[in-house]
């Protein structure tokens, strides 16, 4: 039935028609389930959320408000298919037709797998995970911090565990909730308190089982960076050996369950003694061994060393060969020196002028020239001359040339 007849001839004014449309539509359309392909989407300084939800026929335009926005556990994208839970009304002042939104859910793969896939990989593009910046745990740290809940088994079973394992180790325990809203900014402050308070030199993270929605908060963007900003190694313990959280990528080494957190912690006494007591009995070995070496060494000295007057008349009969051997060659050498020697003296005589004078000659030279006369033309009457003998010499005068 019309709302008004042709025949009354009553009018609407353009808002009384909007408000008419939009009381029908959230009327009729007040709670919905629309399943649709995201496209413009994008989030303004006002943390609203403005998007267009669309298949292959049609398109409606779409708001998520900022309070409901900050539940989301995943981050849209345009060409994703999303199913949205809302309400239709109408924007009056522009007169849209518009869905707002009050759950949105990724099509396909749960809105929880998909924000762990996307935060994943966007600490892992940061390096965040990077095995170069995994720390070695301290070998016996003096004391541990715990962070979790105080009302868990995890709890109970990391503390029991590390009393038996090493008594005299000293822990500090930070409560935080593990599960619920909230959560995860407490476990990031709880991390941060105990790292920065310098009283521990490694830190366990952790709680016990539960479903995916429970462990949660160990997914959370805030509890990863609390991790990866910690300044002492962190162990991450949460859930059972299945279950793998960010946390666990972004911590130095991942346990399968607190249990196995503390074990990991610190070695059993037991251990520790067998280990000690081995390493001893590698030293003393080791010590005899070179003990026994050493014994060798000095034996073989004094052997050397047990007779020196012996060694030394050894040495003095190898003095005396060497002497007398030298003695031989120095005689040797000179004499055949001395033979070189006559025999040099032997031909320097037999080219001397004395030697010619021996056998009877002399050798006469015009003065005062002293040059020695070979032919008598060089010589005239009255010249004087020098003639020397093997002994002696004597001056004449030329009277007669023949």
């Amino acid at each position: 039935m019309p709302l008004f007849a042709r025949e009354s001839r009553r009018y609407l004014t353009v808002s009384e028609l909007s408000q008419i449309i939009k009381g029908t539509l959230e009327r009729e359309l007040d709670a919905l389930w629309v399943v649709g392909e995201v496209s413009n989407f994008r989030v303004p300084p006002s943390g609203h959320i403005y998007f267009t939800l669309k298949d292959d026929k049609s398109q409606i335009a779409a708001v998520m408000f900022r309070r409901q926005g900050t539940s989301l556990k995943f981050k849209p994208e345009d060409g994703m298919e999303a199913l949205c839970f809302g309400r239709v009304s109408l924007y009056q002042a522009r007169g849209d037709l518009q869905l707002y939104v009050e759950i949105m859910e990724p099509r396909g793969k749960g809105a929880l797998y998909l924000a762990f896939e996307q935060l994943k990989k966007k600490l892992g593009e940061e390096g965040l995970f990077a095995a170069e910046r995994k720390r070695e745990l301290p070998f016996l740290p003096a004391a541990i911090g715990i962070v979790t809940s105080l009302h868990g088994a995890a709890l109970r079973d990391m503390l029991r565990i590390l009393h038996d394992r090493f008594l005299a180790r000293r822990v500090i325990v930070r409560p935080v909730r593990v599960q619920g809203d909230g959560a995860a900014q407490e476990i990031a402050e709880g991390i941060s308190d105990l790292g920065g308070s310098g009283l521990v030199d490694m830190m366990i993270v952790g709680r016990g089982g539960g479903s995916l929605e429970d462990l949660w908060a160990f997914n959370e963007e805030v509890v990863a960076r609390a991790i990866f900003a910690a300044p002492v190694p962190v162990i991450s313990a949460v859930g059972h050996e299945v279950d793998f959280t960010i946390a666990d990528f972004v911590a130095d080494h991942r346990a399968p369950t607190p249990t196995a957190a503390a074990e990991m912690a610190v070695p059993r006494r037991e251990e520790l003694v067998e280990e000690l007591e081995s390493h001893g009995s590698r030293l003393l070995r080791a010590m005899q061994s070179r003990a026994e070496s050493e014994r060798g060494a000095w034996q073989g000295l004094a052997r050397r060393l047990s007779d020196p007057s012996r060694r030394l008349r050894e040495n003095q009969l190898r003095l005396d060969e060497l002497s007398l051997s030298l003695w031989r060659r120095f005689r040797d050498h000179v004499a055949r020196l001395s033979d070189r020697l006559a025999h040099g003296s032997e031909r320097l005589n037999g080219l001397s002028p004395l030697a010619v004078l021996d056998r009877g000659y002399s050798i006469a030279q015009k003065m005062p020239e002293q040059s020695v006369v070979k032919d008598s033309v060089a010589i005239s009457i009255g010249d004087l001359l020098r003639v020397s003998f093997a002994r002696g010499r004597v001056l004449c005068r030329i009277e007669q040339k023949e």
